[in-house]
């Protein structure tokens, strides 16, 4: 099939950032210096967003039978790329800066930023695999990305030991799918009547129950979360960032688009099953983060509980379902990033590890008062505070449960966040502790100074969060018309 004028320009966002990887490539091949690299990255991605406006000129557009390019993509294409914006600035420093030799981090970053994109636009299972191939292969590296002499490789290990499993799960599942309604592409199979309303014989039930499964490792839904903890802990900190959001929102609207345009969610004992992963999700994650001590252990074990939220939304279903996801995971995107930002302009300076522990947070408010500032503010709006788009995220997915009559998951997701009030609360403490504690943090902190693009890009974080969480209306307009153009 040939692409027509208009399919090269709904799909400009995504050719930009592949021609950047390029760009990227041959010059560090000629030139092995970190900043132009750097530099040529951001410059890529603030085109590929600028160009997001005239891709959405031309669509909705399905381009072949792999890609669907409409309003839903375009937004989570959107929101990837920011967060790889995000990302690239914090771990220009954090790498070494000007005199570096780190070209190959920001290639890998582009690429995996490509293969989040392909996920969100898939329409199909070929393409869909593709995208997760290119996001999961780029993540291996990066994860693995030499800071330390250990902890980054094991990291990287078990990332790839969870990835090949489900991608594995993911293969198969698609496999018992194609056998018995011999499509791969998410419109044919929900125009077929009533397939999932009528119940799935053996091969389509067990294939829909592998997808999920494949999906809920990426997603790190228990009981698939293993090691995800460990993951983050080991991995650099902008790269646990990125995980915890382009890797993870990619794959949720991915599948939260295929539950509306397949109907997957008229089969009740798929929708049962996710219900009580939902559960434990909430419950496991904010129970288990409250024996922690390092904080990239308690943000991954926030960031489970936060997926378990937003399956609460996504079991909803219908248009105010897919606002209320795409709502939490802007907020979930800006609050992980913020979080994480934090803890990397902190970190630099100690070649060996993160300063992860509470105890080098502790005093932080009396010496460094406005990066505390920001860690507590997305603290507070993860723990679903008033004035915060947490707050606004939460209330969004209690709305559409309610609305569907999902009083179990209501309750639940009420006490999982009372539960995690507490180690938010917790480290808050620690920051603006005095006296014998703040002398041990004190000295366990590294003496460094945030860049000003560092500055600027935790301060626009924390202003968005914030105004978002009190006028939130702009971000809920775009958000319906997102969810006309899926549902």
């Amino acid at each position: 099939m040939i692409l027509t004028r208009s399919d090269l320009l709904v799909l400009l966002p995504l050719i930009i950032v592949a021609v950047s990887a390029v760009s990227v490539m041959l010059v560090a091949g000629f030139y092995r210096r970190s900043q132009p690299v750097m530099v040529l990255t951001l410059l890529g991605l603030i085109i590929s967003l600028a160009a997001l406006p005239l891709a959405a000129s031309f669509g909705p557009r399905q381009v072949t039978s792999l890609l669907i390019m409409d309003n839903y993509a375009l937004f989570y294409i959107g929101l990837i790329f920011a967060a790889t914006f995000v990302v690239t600035v914090l771990c220009y420093r954090y790498f070494g800066g000007r005199e570096s030799r780190h070209e190959a981090l920001y290639i890998l970053l582009l690429l995996a930023a490509l293969g989040g994109a392909v996920l969100v636009a898939s329409s199909h299972f070929a393409s869909l695999l593709l995208g997760l191939e290119l996001l999961s292969v780029s993540l291996f590296a990066l994860i693995a990305y030499p800071r330390s002499a250990e902890r980054p490789l094991e990291a990287g290990i078990k990332y790839l030991i969870l990835a090949g499993f489900s991608s594995a799960f993911l293969l198969f599942g698609m496999a018992l799918i194609y056998a018995q309604l011999g499509t791969m592409q998410f419109a044919q199979i929900g125009a077929m009547p009533a397939v999932f309303a009528q119940g799935l014989d053996a091969y389509g039930l067990a294939g829909l129950a592998l997808i999920l499964v494949g999906a809920g490792f990426k997603l790190a839904l228990v009981p698939f979360h293993m090691w995800t903890p460990d993951v983050y802990e080991g991995a650099p900190a902008p790269i646990s960032a990125f995980i915890a959001t382009v890797s993870k929102g990619a794959m949720l609207a991915m599948l939260l688009r295929y539950f509306v345009v397949a109907d997957a969610h008229q089969s009740q004992s798929v929708v049962m099953a996710l219900s009580l992963v939902a559960i434990v999700t909430i419950l496991a994650g904010n129970l288990l983060a409250l024996r922690q001590d390092n904080i990239k252990r308690i943000l991954a074990y926030s960031s489970i509980a936060q997926l378990g939220y937003l399956l609460v939304g996504f079991l909803a279903f219908g248009a105010m379902a897919v606002e209320a996801v795409a709502y939490y995971l802007a907020a979930y995107f800006i609050m992980m990033l913020g979080a994480f930002g934090v803890v990397t302009v902190l970190s630099r300076g100690t070649p060996e590890q993160d300063s992860d522990m509470l105890t080098d947070y502790a005093g932080l408010f009396w010496r460094r008062p406005w990066l505390a500032g920001v860690l507590t503010a997305m603290l507070l709006s993860l723990a679903g505070i008033p004035l915060t788009m947490g707050f606004i995220g939460k209330f969004y997915v209690l709305a559409a449960a309610i609305g569907e009559s999902l009083w179990l998951l209501v309750i639940v997701l009420a006490v999982g966040s009372a539960i995690g009030l507490y180690y938010y609360l917790r480290i808050i403490a620690v920051m603006c502790a005095q006296g014998p504690e703040a002398a041990t943090g004190q000295m366990a902190a590294p003496k460094v100074k945030a860049s000003l693009a560092e500055s600027f890009t935790l301060t626009v974080l924390a202003l968005l969060l914030i105004w978002l969480g009190v006028y939130p209306d702009p971000l809920i307009r775009m958000l319906e018309t997102t969810a006309i153009h899926l549902t």
